[in-house]
């Protein structure tokens, strides 16, 4: 898995965990892991099996397959796109700090538009 999926898995994983109100610890609880290994999968700091993928996603009450649907971008092979997926992939390998300023400079200078 290439380290833009891993990152992306973290957050999604984090997503779902976050939207059903569980902490870090509860879906390692449910799971069957350790919290440090929710943490690290969400932090893209640990890789992660097929089993324990299938562990977490029924911890969460989803299928498998919505642990990816990151990957639903709109790839029309249009410019847009194009230029969407190269700013995701620059953004991953920056610290989460500047992600943020990044984002609070965008809002800023579109809050109309947005």
């Amino acid at each position: 898995m290439s380290d833009r999926d891993q990152v992306l898995l973290g957050k999604r994983i984090r997503d779902l965990r976050k939207a059903r109100g569980y902490s870090q610890e509860y879906l390692a609880e449910i799971s069957g892991f350790h919290y440090t290994y929710i943490g690290g999968l969400e932090r893209a700091q640990k890789n992660v099996t097929l089993a324990n993928l299938i562990k977490i996603a029924n911890a969460l009450e989803v299928g498998v397959y919505d642990l990816f649907e990151y990957t639903k971008l709109k790839s029309s092979g249009d410019k847009k796109s194009s230029d969407i997926e190269k700013i995701i992939d620059v953004l991953i390998k920056l610290p989460s700090r500047d992600v943020k300023k990044i984002k609070d400079f965008v809002y800023n200078m579109f809050e109309e538009k947005i």
